[in-house]
């Protein structure tokens, strides 16, 4: 009698499932001991039941299988992760590329150069983006031209305010006396009232002349 195909589902009825996880359970542990013996193979076999309870086999060692497995699964994770990042990088790196040529295309059209290409639409565009750019940069010129004249005003101002304090400490120095005030009499009146005696002698002092 042939059997018919199982439904690949959950089986409802749990006498039914508990007696078909008995009997898959110790045929499957029964595979894996054939496996490993057969065929050379290290083998480590874990199910848990619906319960919690655990039944393993291992060929050699539970934790020294599990060990491998672990080295092995960071190794192809690590090989994945660098894989998916070079590809990555290459796109990145192709993206950032075509940026660079839009942008030199567009810097050297903006330049006035390698305009052949450019239809009137695209002509008018630049066009447009040049006079706002011109724009911009007057603006700018302008803001900083105001900015200077402002700061010159205010040193103006400044200068002012200071040559006025210095004027009124002058006026409040005391005045110095002048030469009248004083009783000197003026230069050229002194020789009218006196004499000097003059004597032109030769050789030493205290002897005759010759």
């Amino acid at each position: 009698m042939v059997r018919g195909k199982t439904e690949m589902k959950r089986i409802e009825n749990t006498t039914s499932r508990q007696v078909t996880f008995s009997k898959r359970r110790s045929g499957l542990l029964k595979k894996a001991y054939e496996l490993s013996v057969l065929c050379d193979v290290e083998v480590a076999l874990i199910i848990f039941s619906s319960r919690g309870k655990l039944y393993e086999f291992s060929s050699s060692s539970m934790q020294s299988t599990l060990e491998r497995y672990r080295e092995h699964s960071r190794e192809d994770t690590s090989s994945t992760i660098m894989e998916e990042d070079t590809e990555q990088w290459k796109h990145e790196a192709a993206c950032m590329s075509k940026k660079i040529e839009h942008l030199e295309a567009s810097k050297q059209k903006l330049l006035g150069e390698n305009l052949e290409s450019c239809s009137f639409d695209e002509l008018n565009e630049l066009e447009g983006k040049i006079e706002q750019s011109l724009r911009s940069i007057r603006g700018r010129k302008y803001h900083l031209l105001k900015e200077q004249i402002s700061q010159l005003k205010e040193k103006e101002s400044s200068l002012v305010k200071e040559n006025a304090l210095l004027r009124e400490k002058c006026k409040r120095l005391p005045q110095l006396p002048s030469a009248a005030s004083k009783g000197v009499p003026p230069f050229g009146t002194l020789g009218q009232h006196t004499e000097v005696e003059t004597e032109l002698r030769i050789g030493f002092p205290g002897r005759g002349t010759h």
